[in-house]
């Protein structure tokens, strides 16, 4: 029995062993066909691929347009022209009126007794706007007339006594000290009389400053006081009455201090309102020197004509002419190029065969505004400058010009 199972287990490994030779044949034999395709393939590839190449080579004989069209890039051009360039500072600013008058009382603040204006009403200058307390200054101005009255009376009796003793005295009556003292009296109060004169004319001025009067012509923008309330003239919470005249109108703006030596009085500006849709030319009528310290600018105005449509305060948009250069050369800046060696252009020219190709033009710029630049050095006008289709462009590149 155990010589029966032995003989098994032999026989079963002989059959594994042979089993695994005949799998390794297999995985040979895979590998080795696997290789031959591959090269086959290569081999059909590299043959397309010389077809393919002499193909083109026949069809470039054949239609030589097909070559020249892979090649040839499509580019649009433009005449370089002299014309006039102008740089402008754009900035903007608000409508203001040359005359607004804040009212303040002549004298001290004082209680309101009468209101003659109302908001939005036209107003002249010297109309009486508002009637303040004046009471104590009518006291004053009686006090000072009553006692300007004893005066005169009583200088009118020293005259009489002075001309008295002056006849008296022309008749040898009297002594000379008694008329030196009459004619001092009369002096004095003379002089007593003048200086109540003078009073008085002062305590009717005060009087006069309880009535507020308009400064200017103009329309009441803000009335902000009551009877019964205290008139000052200006509050923390803004003036009390504001009279505004748009007779004569500006428009005001801070400049960055940049600008500070390109602009001065009587520079262009061209000035649009857009709320009221209105376009006006002016010209610079105050350039301050001073710089803010807050805003690090200095204010410019310009005056504009009186328009019903225009109000203080309304937006303005300012370009203000800064530059100018009368027969420049001016192109598009989109199309100024850079590199390692400066800014520069391409231009067409003919190649030695007579085909378009491109020319790589170095040029000097100066002011730059909108989409234009102004061309210092490099293009003198009459070339033909590339527009549309210049990136990657190279010197000597032949290209196609789109009409």
């Amino acid at each position: 029995m155990k010589k029966i199972t032995l003989i098994a287990i032999t026989a079963s490994a002989m059959l594994i062993t042979a089993s695994c030779g005949n799998s390794s044949k297999d995985d040979k034999a895979i590998i080795n066909d696997k290789k031959a395709a591959i090269e086959k393939l290569k081999s059909e590839s590299a043959k397309n691929e010389a077809e393919i190449k002499k193909l083109q080579t026949e069809l470039e004989k054949l239609d030589s347009n097909t070559a020249n069209a892979a090649k040839i890039k499509l580019v649009s051009a433009a005449t370089v022209t002299i014309q006039d360039f102008k740089h402008y500072i754009d900035l903007q600013g608000h409508v203001d009126a040359d005359n607004i008058s804040y009212i303040s009382p002549r004298g001290m603040a004082g209680q309101v007794k009468a209101v003659y204006v109302i908001q939005g009403q036209n107003v002249r200058k010297g109309q009486l706007l508002l009637k303040l307390d004046d009471a104590i200054y009518q006291q004053q101005v009686t006090a000072a007339r009553q006692q300007l009255e004893g005066i005169k009376t009583q200088l009118s009796f020293a005259k009489n006594i002075y001309q008295r003793q002056k006849n008296l005295w022309s008749e040898g009556i009297g002594t000379e000290v008694q008329l030196i003292s009459a004619k001092n009296n009369v002096e004095a109060l003379e002089n007593q009389l003048k200086s109540a004169g003078e009073q008085t004319q002062v305590a009717v001025e005060q009087l006069k400053t309880a009535n507020v009067y308009s400064d200017v012509n103009g329309v009441a923008d803000i009335v902000n006081i009551r009877v019964g309330e205290t008139f000052m003239g200006m509050t923390q919470a803004g003036p009390q009455i504001k009279i505004v005249n748009t007779s004569t109108l500006k428009v005001v703006t801070s400049v960055p201090e940049n600008y500070l030596t390109r602009l001065h009085k009587g520079s262009v500006v061209e000035i649009t309102i857009p709320d009221a849709n209105k376009k006006v030319t002016s010209s610079l009528s105050v350039v301050s020197q001073a710089i803010d310290l807050t805003q690090r600018g200095f204010v410019a105005e310009a005056k504009i004509p009186a328009d019903p449509a225009l109000k203080p305060n309304q937006t303005a948009i300012l370009h203000i002419l800064d530059y100018s250069a009368p027969g420049a050369v001016v192109i598009p800046v989109n199309i100024v190029q850079s590199d390692e060696t400066g800014k520069y252009v391409y231009l067409l020219t003919k190649g030695s065969d007579g085909k378009t190709v491109v020319k790589k033009q170095t040029v000097s710029i100066g002011e730059v505004y909108g989409d234009n630049v102004e061309i210092k050095a490099g293009l003198k006008g009459g070339e033909q400058l590339i527009t549309e289709g210049y990136q990657a462009l190279y010197e000597g590149q032949v290209v196609s010009v789109v009409k």
